[in-house]
């Protein structure tokens, strides 16, 4: 099963996110978000399952992005999706060149794979189209890939650059251009001829394909028999659909092909079947063209999960090394290490037929096992070695020792299981996340529980012999004085606790309540950052950039960020609807530290006029379906987008200046410079236009609008018209711009309109069908999620902000805020069950609240190591909780189920039962905890990728061990002798008369 087993960074739990798109050229966002954006809300939003529906309108183009809740396939979903586009279809404008689209992917993931083409003799046209065609087209039908996207360029078009004096001058209008490029292209079914003994299809050169066919068609003919050609007035060019695109690769101009992995889609099997294909589709393209990988998510997650395979063999190292140790002979430490690769091997088997995968979490899972399942094996073997010494032979100890503590050995591993049963049925994103872990750790331990209590007594039988009587060695010697030592200082000890049992409870309920301050005092973050090596780039400039100055500025913040010596590739784009807005992706060399590049270019950058770049690691976990400019977000909503205007800049400015938040950054852009036309209605009417003439030659004169298809075997292109550059030059072109009238009269502008400027938003965003911003937003160096929450939150309580604008957290802060609320639950939960497990066990309401009075230690000791160690309580640190619950209690079992036998064989008081089954058991409570703390000891100290990730739970597990060892050792006899001594008088039975033990008793 580990080899037929998938690998993978982390469990597969992405949310079910299609995205769907939609353009109108020359559309502004306003009429984007309301003709386009609406009408496939109202339709989307009516699909059942979906959680969140966010949309984002620019400049000819709109996205929707639907997540779905977990129970839904993805596939499911898309037909559904499919069905609503459909439905919308007669309620979208006219004038869209085709219908929305979909894609299985989350727009807020990162790439998985960029390719970056480049080419000394190819146009950017002609390396965009064998991007688009050949190697986009191939790389969305492999398995696992959501959506390839080509940026940096635009397809090969044939454009019209119209000359407007001209056209005027001959008393042609923009529409009749547009009609009669239109009419060029035919391409239509013209039928076939045929007789009696033959048969042939009519074909004509109807196809007009490249500019030197456009160029001689006749727009109309004058009385003199003369023509105007359309070369008359327009220049016709071989160019591109778009020209404001800009794309660049280590310094060269380039276009960029980004490939997504459709969501819970493998990402190292995607990327794998990616470079397997990458060499045929190479040889489709024309040889001059370079395709370099410049950016892959893989080899970090690679490294990461290589470290922690070796973190878990050293794990298993350092378990048979500590049995060894404590037991000193070969054939008696052989015994219990069986039980470790035959667990593993178990739950590979189990992890297998679940459909898991070898990733992060499991393999932390197992590691941690390691020190868990000899627990159970040590407990049989020493106990075993036990009658030995009593004079049994190896198979009479072993059929005693295994029947006398089954039952003990089955409570702790039932328990411990029951531990897990909260994680397993845990909700949402966060749930699915780690039900992996806690079903393989279950597995693992149930596996040990059976190898115990069938191979372990075996193999004592076979490999255990009587200890001759021999000299032990000079470290033999040391040891077993080192160990009667703290026999004895152990039994000093324990006895003046169960003396002063008052002192004893009141340290307990001291560190119980010390347990609540610390956990409410310590730095809380969602999932430890791991450093990908890898950094996202936005770039945002002033709201009134055009195209030119945006190339200028994303040719400088290459420069200085392919200037650093950490920087290994940088990509970068720009254009594609939003003319002041660009996007970058860093891939830093091997060793170097994302944060401290960041900080150093963040210096270096902070000059730059007019522009700013805000830089993003990249994660392996993103929640949502929102892409922006920070880590986290805080999203406000609003009935009235007025509400949402007038509000969203102060809580935005009351966010920049939190000491706890760096790079506040929103994605509200309502300040575009318009220049808004005031039409006199009764004058177009007068001069014989209409307003529908008015909006059509505008938007053919200014708007790059398609006029024409030009089909090819394996693509279609188009023909774009709009006015020559030289005309386009601000608002002023628009004072000598004419219009033709129904009488053929030339019509200025300025007849029937006057020019003024106004504001206008560059994009508009909804959330769930209302007015929407998101306030993107980092942590400041030193501060955690739960500080930027929390004083988030009390800065807009400050603001006193209307009920009308309604914030909240979004994205991996809200999955964050609602882990955080839950946390106190789950743990009541772990506590519940396992309260009724171990009262069904026992068949008795106090004794489980003896073995439960364990674990405050452990949790004050694992919140003191993580604040030692500056390490936020995570969600990898709670699941170091839920494990320290588990182990902690073994220690409490394997006590109370002696004394209780002890009191059921004998005359003996709760005190004398205790301190006798301490006292005997305190060997292999010792083996068993230093088992689980060299267990998790590699990942507490692990370096290497994806050391951030393993480390608060190694953390976690070590420092409640160690604290609560020495702890339960004590307070678990006194809570037992007090407890027992109360069940004993509400049962009306006097207790036993038996001095409380002195060390002379023993």
């Amino acid at each position: 099963a580990y080899f037929l087993l998938p690998v993978a960074p982390l469990p597969q739990v992405d949310y079910p996110t299609i995205s769907v798109s939609a353009s109108l050229p020359g559309a502004s966002p306003d009429t984007m978000a309301a003709t386009v954006a609406t009408p496939l809300e109202r339709a989307l939003g009516a699909i059942a399952g979906v959680t969140e529906m966010t949309s984002r309108s620019s400049q000819g183009s709109t996205r929707v992005t639907l997540q779905f809740d977990l129970g839904r396939t993805v596939d499911g979903a898309a037909r559904d999706v499919q069905a609503a586009i459909n439905a919308s279809r007669t309620l979208l404008p006219s004038g869209m060149p085709s219908n929305p689209s979909y894609r299985k992917v989350n727009p807020a993931d990162s790439p998985i794979l960029i390719l970056a083409l480049t080419s000394a003799t190819l146009t950017r046209g002609q390396m965009y189209d064998a991007a688009s065609t050949v190697l986009a087209q191939k790389l969305s039908q492999v398995e696992g890939v959501g959506q390839a996207t080509v940026s940096g360029g635009a397809l090969p078009a044939v454009r019209v650059e119209l000359d407007p004096t001209r056209l005027a001058a001959n008393g042609i209008s923009l529409e009749q251009v547009r009609s009669a490029i239109t009419s060029t292209n035919g391409r239509r079914p013209l039928g076939v001829v045929e007789r009696e003994d033959h048969y042939w299809q009519i074909g004509a050169n109807d196809q007009a394909s490249v500019a030197a066919d456009y160029a001689p068609l006749v727009l109309r003919w004058n009385a003199n028999g003369s023509a105007v050609l359309l070369r008359d007035v327009a220049d016709v060019v071989n160019s591109v659909q778009d020209v404001r695109n800009y794309g660049v690769a280590n310094g060269k101009p380039a276009i960029l092909l980004q490939v997504y992995k459709q969501p819970g889609a493998n990402i190292l099997d995607a990327v794998d079947r990616v470079r397997a294909l990458l060499p045929q589709l190479e040889a489709s393209i024309p040889a001059a063209i370079d395709v370099q990988i410049v950016s892959d998510r893989t080899p970090t997650l690679r490294a990461s999960v290589r470290e922690v395979q070796r973190s878990l063999l050293l794990a298993v190292a350092l378990v048979v090394m500590v049995v060894f140790l404590f037991l000193r002979s070969f054939r008696a430490a052989l015994v219990p290490s069986v039980a470790v690769p035959a667990s593993l091997m178990g739950a590979f088997g189990v992890m297998y037929l679940a459909g898991y995968t070898l990733d992060n979490l499991s393999l932390m899972a197992l590691t941690i096992a390691t020190g868990f399942v000899v627990d159970d094996a040590i407990a049989v073997l020493e106990n075993i070695a036990r009658h030995m010494e009593g004079g049994k032979s190896a198979l009479q100890a072993a059929l005693a020792g295994s029947r006398e503590i089954a039952f003990t050995v089955l409570s702790m591993s039932i328990s411990l299981v029951a531990v897990f049963v909260p994680i397993m049925f845990m909700g949402d994103v966060v749930g699915r996340f780690f039900r992996e872990f806690a079903v393989v750790m279950s597995a693992a331990i149930l596996i040990s529980l059976v190898v115990s209590l069938t191979t372990t007594p075996t193999l004592c039988a076979l490999l255990l012999r009587p200890q001759p009587a021999r000299a032990p060695s000079r470290m033999g010697q040391a040891m077993d004085r080192f160990g009667a030592r703290c026999q004895r200082l152990y039994r000093r000890s324990l006895a003046w606790c169960l003396r002063h049992p008052a002192l004893v409870l009141g340290a307990l309920v001291g560190v119980i309540g010390l347990n609540v301050f610390l956990y409410s005092t310590i730095e809380k973050g969602f999932l430890p950052e791991q450093d990908t090596g890898r950094i996202m780039g936005f770039i945002r400039a002033d709201q009134a950039s055009s195209y030119q100055a945006m190339e200028r500025r994303i040719k400088r913040f290459l420069a200085i960020v392919e200037a650093d010596p950490a920087v290994d590739n940088v990509t970068g784009f720009t254009g594609g609807g939003q003319t002041n807005a660009g996007a970058m992706f860093m891939t830093l060399k091997r060793g170097e530290a994302s944060d401290a590049v960041i900080a150093r270019l963040r210096t270096q950058l902070k000059d730059e006029p007019g522009a700013r770049l805000f830089m993003v690691p990249q994660r392996d976990i993103r929640i949502g379906g929102r892409q922006s400019s920070g880590s986290y977000d805080y999203t406000l909503q609003a009935d009235d987008v007025a509400d949402l205007r007038t509000w969203e800049p102060r809580i935005r400015e009351a966010l920049a200046a939190l000491p706890q938040l760096e790079d506040v950054n929103s994605d509200v852009q309502d300040h575009g410079e318009q220049t808004t036309l005031d039409i006199d209605r009764d004058a177009l009417a007068r001069l014989g236009l209409t307003v529908a003439q008015v909006d059509a030659t505008l938007n053919d004169a200014f708007g790059q609008r398609q006029v024409g298809v030009i089909y090819n075997p394996l693509n279609q292109y188009r023909v774009v018209m709009e006015a020559a550059p030289r005309f386009l030059q601000g608002p002023k072109a628009l004072d000598g711009f004419f219009f033709i009238s129904k009488t053929g009269q030339r019509v200025p502008l300025s007849a029937f309109a006057k020019l003024r400027s106004t504001i206008t938003p560059l994009s508009v965003s909804h959330e769930g069908g209302t007015p929407a911003s998101t306030i993107s937003f980092g942590l400041a160096q030193g501060m955690s999620l739960s500080d930027a929450t929390d004083a988030i939150e009390q800065a807009v309580a400050n603001l006193g902000v209307p009920v009308s604008v309604r914030g909240s957290f979004g994205g991996n802060a809200g999955a964050f805020q609602k882990a955080l609320a839950s946390q106190p639950l789950l743990i009541l939960a772990a506590l519940v069950t396992i309260y009724l497990v171990l009262g069904v066990l026992y068949e008795s309401l106090v004794h489980p609240l003896t073995i439960l009075s364990t674990l405050p230690s452990a949790g004050i000791g694992a919140l003191m190591a993580l604040m030692l160690f500056h390490t936020e309580f995570s969600l990898i640190a709670l699941i170091g909780v839920f494990l320290l619950i588990g182990i902690v209690k073994k220690n409490a079992i394997l006590m109370i189920d002696f004394a209780l036998a002890r009191q059921r064989g004998g005359h003996v008081s709760a005190a004398q039962a205790i301190y006798r089954a301490a006292s005997l058991r305190l060997r292999p409570i010792l083996m068993t905890t230093m088992a689980a703390i060299f267990g998790a000891l590699p990942l507490a100290l692990g370096r290497g990728d994806g050391a951030e990730l393993r480390q608060p739970l190694g953390i976690a597990v070590v420092g409640g061990l160690l604290v609560s060892q020495v702890l339960t050792l004590y307070t678990t006899p006194v809570v037992y002798m007090v407890l027992e001594r109360l069940r004993q008088r509400m049962q009306r039975t006097p207790p036993r008369p038996a001095p409380v033990p002195r060390l002379e008793t023993v």
